[in-house]
């Protein structure tokens, strides 16, 4: 087969979330039913990488949540939060997002633990974060209760561009002079 990668682009194209290597073998061999090994795939998918490096593309393949997807490449993202700013109705509530914030950084969290850093009930927002498929239940605590733990989706991920949790900011990185209070001393 001469055009195999077209068939790749095609699944990353298409496919909503990132795709992984084993989905797109399970597409392939189901297609042409024909053996595909997981090298032979990577390679594939290297050189389709490499051909959307090219300054001539507005676009790049890039690998998100153990997956390939099509992104916009980075010069490009201005003009595209312009459009997403347009076409965006519904956007999260402060609320919502500082929500999901906690549970990011504190997954997996109890809602009871949500409301006490938060200080306000968090029902309304964690429906809304479940109902954007933004966080899922990953079980539940072993506290008085057996409290309901909730935790980032792949969609999150997929969402912010990351492959693992660990790749958030740390809050480190949001520290500078201008956010400090006082004077620094040795």
């Amino acid at each position: 087969m001469d055009n195999i990668e077209q068939y790749i682009e095609a699944l990353i194209f298409a496919s909503e979330q990132s795709i992984r290597t084993e989905e797109i073998i399970y597409c392939l061999q189901s297609a042409f039913e024909q053996d595909f090994t997981e090298e032979e795939i990577n390679g594939h998918l290297q050189n389709i990488t490499n051909k959307y490096r090219d300054q001539q593309f507005a676009i790049e393949v890039v690998k998100v949540s153990n997956g390939y997807q099509f992104l916009t490449k980075k010069n490009y993202h201005q003009i595209i939060s312009l459009l997403q700013a347009q076409r965006s109705k519904k956007k999260l509530s402060q609320a919502a997002l500082e929500t999901l914030a906690i549970i990011a950084y504190k997954q997996p969290v109890t809602k009871p633990d949500v409301e006490q850093i938060r200080g306000v009930n968090c029902d309304y927002s964690i429906q809304k974060l479940l109902e954007k498929e933004l966080i899922s239940i990953v079980g539940k605590s072993e506290a008085l209760g057996k409290p309901i733990l909730y935790g980032t989706s792949v969609l999150f991920m997929d969402y912010f561009g990351i492959n693992d949790i660990s790749e958030l900011p740390q809050m480190k990185d949001f520290a500078s002079a201008a956010t400090s209070i006082g004077e620094e001393s040795e």
